[in-house]
Order: C-alpha cells, then sequence, then structure tokens
C-alpha cells in the first residue's frame, strides 16, 4: 500500500511577502541584487541582439530552452578554461522555484529518504516532506573550537544517511545566513553521496557574488556524476522579473525526466525572457561587478550602524548572497522588534518565526536582512537608524 503524500504547508515567507513586500515603506529584506531597466540591460546588447529582441517572434519556445541561451549558460561551468558542461546538460525553466519543485517530484518516491540542512529556503524541505521522509540537519553557529559563525555539520549529515536516502539538498552561498563551505568540505560530501549513490541537488543562485570572490565554491554538477546545479537570473544578477531559471547535470537521465515534467507546469519560457536572459548571461562579469561593489558598501553602512547600538544586534558578516541572519540581543524579543520597526518606521525585516521549520528547531532570536539593493536600502538604513534612536537609545554609543 502506497504511503499518503503529506499536504504541502503555506509557503510561510511567500506569505508575509504578498502582504508587506510592496506595502513597508524601506524594504531591507529582499533576497535579490538592485535590479535595472530594460532599457540598461538592452544598452549592453549588441546591435544583432537588439535586433533578435526587437524582432522576436512571440509564439512559444523550446521546452528546453532557447539554445543560444543554453549555449551560452554552458559556458558558466567552464572550470580552468575547460568547458565539461555542453549544452545538452542543461534544461531551462521558469525560475528557480519550479527547479526545486521538479527535481524533488522526478526524483523522490514515497520509500525515499532526503537530508536537508535548517534553516532553509522553505520549498527545499516542504516539496520532499510532501513525498517521503526528510530529516534537517541543523547549520551551527560555532564550531568545534568555539569560533562564532556558520558551519555546516557534516558528522550530522553522515549519522542522517540511511540505505534509502535519495537526496542531500545544498545551498551555498546560503540563503539566510550568507554562509559557505570550503572545497574540502564540498569534496567530502561528493565522496560520501558518491559512496551512497545519493544525488546532490545544489542551488548555486547567488552564485557570482561573493564578498571575497576567493571565497567562491565550484559548482556541482562540474564535480559530480549525480549533481544537480540550480541556477536562476532572479539573485546574483538582479533580473527576477524574467524569471528564468535552469538546472545543469551530467546524468542526461534525470534531465530528461525533468523536462517531461516540466510540461505539466509551465511547459516552456516567455521568449523575451530568454532573449534578456541571454543577454544578461553575456555580460555577466559586469553585471555581477556592479553588485559586488553594491554589497560591500551596504555592509559596511550595515556594519556602522550595528557599531553605532552596541548590545543590540550580533551581527556576523556574510560570505556571500546578499542577505545576512543576524541575532537580536536587544529587549524583548525579536518578532517584537521586527514588528515595532514596520509599524512604526516602515522598515520590513522577516523575523525568525518565518524560518521555522518542521525538521528541527531554528534560532527564535535572529532576522534577515537583505543588502542588495540601492537607494531604498539606503533610506532604510536611515530609517532604521532613527528608529534605534527614538526606541532604542540606551544602546547607542557614547563618544
Amino acid at each position: 500500500m502506497l504511503k499518503q503524500r503529506k499536504p504541502m504547508r503555506d509557503f510561510s515567507l511567500e506569505v508575509f511577502f504578498s502582504k508587506w513586500e510592496f506595502a513597508a515603506k524601506y524594504h531591507m529584506t529582499a533576497s535579490d541584487l538592485e535590479s535595472m531597466t530594460l532599457e540598461d540591460l538592452l544598452s549592453m546588447a549588441s546591435e544583432e541582439e537588439k535586433a533578435q529582441f526587437n524582432t522576436l517572434w512571440l509564439g512559444y519556445t523550446e521546452t528546453w530552452g532557447l539554445p543560444e541561451l543554453r549555449e551560452a549558460i554552458a559556458t558558466t561551468y567552464a572550470v580552468e578554461g575547460v568547458q565539461n558542461i555542453a549544452s545538452k546538460n542543461i534544461l531551462c525553466l521558469a525560475g528557480a522555484g519550479e527547479g526545486i519543485y521538479s527535481v524533488s517530484q522526478c526524483l523522490l518516491g514515497s520509500e525515499d529518504h532526503a537530508i536537508v540542512p535548517t534553516p532553509n529556503y522553505q520549498s527545499a524541505e516542504t516539496v520532499p516532506l510532501s513525498i517521503c521522509e526528510v530529516t534537517g540537519v541543523p547549520l551551527l553557529s560555532q564550531n568545534s573550537a568555539g569560533e562564532k559563525g556558520w558551519f555546516l555539520d557534516i558528522d550530522a549529515i553522515k549519522k542522517a544517511i540511511r540505505p534509502n536516502t535519495k537526496l542531500l539538498s545544498l545551498n551555498f552561498p546560503h540563503n539566510p545566513t550568507g554562509m559557505l563551505i570550503s572545497n574540502a568540505e564540498l569534496e567530502e560530501l561528493i565522496t560520501l553521496c558518491r559512496e551512497h549513490g545519493i544525488y546532490i541537488l545544489s542551488d548555486e543562485v547567488y552564485r557570482g557574488v561573493e564578498l571575497d570572490e576567493s571565497d567562491q565554491m565550484p559548482q556541482i554538477a562540474t564535480l559530480y556524476e549525480k549533481g544537480i546545479s540550480l541556477n536562476v537570473v532572479s539573485k546574483a544578477y538582479g533580473l527576477p522579473g524574467l524569471r528564468i531559471g535552469w538546472v545543469a547535470s551530467q546524468d542526461l537521465e534525470i534531465l530528461q525526466k525533468i523536462e517531461r515534467y516540466k510540461h505539466f507546469l509551465s511547459i516552456c519560457n516567455s521568449a523575451p525572457s530568454e532573449v534578456l536572459a541571454l543577454i544578461a548571461i553575456r555580460n555577466r562579469e559586469a553585471i555581477f561587478a556592479r553588485n559586488r561593489r553594491l554589497m560591500h558598501d551596504n555592509v559596511q553602512l550595515l556594519e556602522a550602524l550595528f557599531n553605532d547600538f552596541p548590545g543590540l544586534i550580533e551581527w556576523q558578516r556574510p560570505k556571500g548572497g546578499c542577505v545576512a541572519f543576524p541575532r537580536y540581543v536587544g529587549p524583548d524579543n525579536v518578532e517584537v522588534f521586527c514588528q515595532s520597526l514596520l509599524e512604526k518606521s516602515g522598515v520590513l525585516l522577516l523575523p525568525a518565526s518565518i524560518y521555522m521549520s518542521e525538521l528541527s528547531a531554528v534560532s527564535e532570536d535572529r532576522f534577515r536582512i537583505g543588502f542588495g539593493r540601492g537607494e531604498v536600502f539606503k533610506e532604510g538604513v536611515q530609517a532604521m537608524r532613527q528608529h534605534f534612536e527614538i526606541y532604542y537609545s540606551e544602546f547607542k554609543k557614547v563618544d
């Protein structure tokens, strides 16, 4: 007898955003980099690319994605100048959400088991949980040496593996902590999964916007025959309105299954979006460089603010991506803190309750803050400063 599938709970983050994302005055928890106008993006295009966009036929597109786009995406998987992922190893999707959902549906069955670190982007656990049993492995906020930061507990992953474990889900740079793991740790995980025949789904949507470029991790599809790299132009590129994502894998069989499953979802992508994504990917180095500069400037603004109010926020600089998960250590609790900022000063943050997990406990004293936006971020930092001066003046540093 087949096990009954568990209904998926509401996507807490998206429910919260549906109410507040466009209503709050200062959106200070955005997970994407500052976007650009259509005019800005087309200014990067060649004359041929502009003509391609302006004369585009608006019919159905290929389910696998525009061939030129898949070829351009494949070049982003070159290692030391050698391209070991071909365009046939790329399947385009309608954003990262379709990727997370379809990979889980195509890989997992009711008798399987998956492992997911927590906290996480909720669909990484909620979708597998609707199919099979899932084990959550909490990230550590300090290592065995007592150093504070964020660390993946590889020993806990080893202990979580069962004979029927089919999938390990990873996300680096991580949402919401901004953490990364070392190349040695990644190789250890690959060796472990290879030994047990486990697939690795690696959410790499922030790759390219590390605060220190030397921290950049390899992409799983280039390293592991059962690795599935997930990416999108929404986050590091700052182009979520295009709704273009993709999965890359050496495993053509699983890509074929996902492509067939896509027939029941988006069927194909938007033709204008594919051409615009092509332009963005061909200009990715310039886009990433701009975005990294913006992140560096914004992180410094945040750190100056928190330093001016010691004892209120315990800050840990993230390594990659444009979100962080600091600890609130002031009076009351983080839920009251975030609600006060929103209601009294129009500043939107994500309190820890949004990251509640069905798999393991998540710290209840943290909040997500995003630092990838432009002028609205600077205005939001100023609004936070004024809020702290009024309501938390006892924490202000005295010169």
